[in-house]
């Protein structure tokens, strides 16, 4: 092989037609991210770390991760609102082995299941493969979760497998399913999320004419 080892992820701002994403700031983003996600608890039940009980203790939150050693923690800030309504991240970086993974993916309810969500991972998975020239984008998520072993089959990675009680998150047991991509499948899967992403694939309403799925499978 001749490979040379890809920098480490690092603070960076994507722009899409739909969504930009810029490096997570407590002093930006809290205030908004806030009036997404209060009231909706649910949204911390896979996670590493909430529900919050207030701003402040939000706040505190992004602070402790805006600094975080090995996590580069990015805010996703629609452009229908200019405000953050999530976040995801960069981490488990091995870069001597073309390896790092997204993860601690936050999407408030006025984010998800819209074009700005989807948008946000292929602006991360194009800035890994295309920009840093990583040979392995992973994706890993507690194996009971459901919705998000789909989303990542959608978004084309595959499934690898389940590690049994790889971890203990909130004082339970948690099987992991992982998921992974490689840079000579991401071509294609780059073309699937361009043609998903056009403005003619949506109709007045915002909706799809065509899942990414189906433009996937005909891609490829």
């Amino acid at each position: 092989m001749d490979w040379k080892p890809p920098p480490r992820p690092g603070p960076v701002t994507l722009r899409g037609r739909n969504v930009t994403l810029e490096p997570l700031n407590a002093a930006c983003h809290t205030e908004a991210l806030w009036e997404a996600v209060r009231g909706h608890d649910n949204l911390w039940a896979w996670l590493f770390d909430g529900p919050f009980a207030s701003e402040v203790d939000l706040r505190r939150a992004i602070a402790e991760k805006q600094s975080a050693a090995g996590y580069t923690f990015l805010a996703i800030v629609p452009e229908s609102s200019h405000r953050a309504e999530g976040w995801a991240s960069f981490m488990r970086a091995e870069p001597a082995h073309g390896v790092v993974e997204v993860g601690n993916i936050l999407f408030s309810p006025s984010l998800q299941r819209t074009a700005a969500a989807t948008e946000a991972m292929y602006l991360m998975a194009g800035h890994v493969f295309d920009h840093l020239g990583y040979r392995r984008y992973e994706w890993k998520c507690n194996a009971l979760n459901l919705g998000s072993r789909r989303a990542a089959l959608r978004l084309g990675f595959t499934f690898e497998g389940i590690f049994r009680q790889h971890m203990v998150v909130k004082n339970q047991s948690r099987d992991t399913a992982w998921f992974a991509m490689l840079d000579h499948e991401w071509p294609a899967r780059k073309q699937a999320f361009e043609a998903w992403l056009e403005p003619e694939n949506f109709d007045a309403a915002g909706q799809q004419r065509r899942p990414l799925f189906a433009i996937a499978a005909k891609e490829s």
